[in-house]
């Protein structure tokens, strides 16, 4: 199983800080579970401009067929102005409609405020659905008082984690095996 955490801002600290930690969780629980973290933040993406995926070059292509290798991918995002983050926005514009089909998508987002919380629901899980995901439907919600000194200091968050980490590779797991279930029944 291949799995992306993808940090999908170029600034801040908090999200790659909790990505790291869901980084940690599967090193530990899930040795096997291959995984790449991308941080927007250390590459050079270009904006889309309407081409296949596959066309790009560069950074914008190393980020674009990780995601589309990828059977799993944990999408870490801040909030920006009650928004999901542009570079973020433009990711999901790169990549083909059908782009996260067969694949499990779960979400960890860091916010200021209390009240961003849904963002999530109401822009991230639209635009994941309609690229076809199959959404973990919990997702980890972490304010600022939740860091202190670029470490969480919350240890319900890091349970949450641990959670939405496991969650994700069990659903992986399930969706997988069911799909080689359907096509064994094709016979060809």
């Amino acid at each position: 199983m291949k799995m992306v955490l993808l940090s999908g801002s170029k600034v801040g600290s908090k999200t790659r800080t909790a990505l790291n930690s869901a980084q940690k969780v599967l090193a530990e629980k899930y040795p096997d579970v291959e995984t790449t973290l991308i941080d927007l933040g250390e590459y050079d993406v270009e904006f889309s401009d309407g081409r296949n995926y596959l066309e790009y070059e560069g950074d914008t292509g190393v980020v674009t067929n990780s995601i589309m290798e990828a059977d799993a991918i944990l999408i870490g995002t801040p909030i920006f102005q009650a928004s999901i983050p542009g570079t973020l926005k433009n990711i999901f514009d790169l990549l083909p409609v059908n782009a996260f089909r067969d694949k499990v998508v779960s979400m960890l987002v860091t916010a200021g405020s209390s009240k961003h919380y849904l963002v999530a629901e109401h822009q991230l899980k639209p635009i994941l659905a309609y690229m076809k995901a199959q959404i973990v439907q919990t997702y980890v919600f972490i304010e600022e008082k939740d860091f202190h000194r670029k470490e969480i200091v919350n240890d319900d968050v890091l349970f949450r984690i641990q959670r939405l980490v496991e969650d994700t590779v069990l659903l992986t797991k399930t969706y997988t095996k069911l799909r080689e279930e359907k096509e064994a029944e094709y016979g060809f």
